[in-house]
């Protein structure tokens, strides 16, 4: 077989996909976590600073696990970004605030990205639809979709999820203390619940829900472009 026959007989539009879902994968989860590392550093950690977490390259991030989990069923995990609660001023609070930057973050990338597909679209309606504006307005709708995904999966309140690090702001005292002495079989229930598919349903509903809500702000926008386009 030539090398032609051989490029000739791939699923390009396959490949492509899965490149796309990759790309919007890691750009999800290295604002994900460098999210969580500012939010500490800014409340006075530097131990992701240190350890050079404060950073958009996504090999300081990816969990490789993580990211084949988020291309294949929209959900995953990155590496999580060191954090010493000590040295915040409010401990409790700040563990919670850093934890609620992750999803927080995830869910302004969902915004950013819903809208710049509204864009694509309407800019590719005025220039003449081709390939390249296909896959940017994919990259878009996938990063949107993985981002709310991202962000919902993550509010569970199970360990290590952000989700039971804000949970633990508001416990009192006595419940702190024995979630903390619990807190290390969290990741058994979350795999045990993954692999159960026990968490599909509401994730799949919060997701949508969430991309819903983002779509009903972008309601103006997408209005104007409607009317720049008559």
């Amino acid at each position: 077989m030539s090398i032609a026959d051989w490029f000739r007989q791939l699923r390009l539009d396959s490949i492509w996909d899965t490149l796309i879902i990759v790309a919007a994968s890691l750009l999800c989860i290295t604002v994900h976590e460098t999210c969580h590392g500012w939010a500490a550093y800014w409340q006075g950690d530097d131990t992701a600073k240190r350890m050079g977490r404060l950073s958009f390259n996504p090999l300081h991030h990816v969990d490789w696990v993580g990211l084949l989990m988020m291309a294949l069923v929209r959900f995953g995990w990155a590496k999580p970004v060191p954090v010493d609660m000590r040295r915040f001023r409010n401990p409790r609070l700040g563990m919670a605030l850093t934890a609620l930057a992750g999803p927080v973050s995830n869910v302004l990338l969902a915004l950013v990205s819903l809208a710049l597909r509204m864009v694509a679209i309407f800019l590719a309606l005025k220039t003449g639809a081709g390939a390249v504006w296909n896959y940017v307005i994919l990259f878009l709708e996938y990063t949107a979709l993985l981002s709310a995904g991202l962000a919902v999966f993550n509010l569970f309140p199970i360990p290590p999820l952000d989700g039971s690090k804000i949970l633990l702001a508001v416990l009192p005292g006595p419940y702190y203390a024995k979630w903390m002495r619990y807190e290390r079989y969290g990741m058994i229930l979350l795999v045990i619940l993954l692999l159960l598919n026990v968490l599909d349903t509401p994730l799949l509903f919060l997701r949508s829900q969430l991309i819903d809500g983002i779509s009903w702000l972008l309601t103006p926008l997408a209005q104007a472009l409607g009317r720049m386009m008559l």
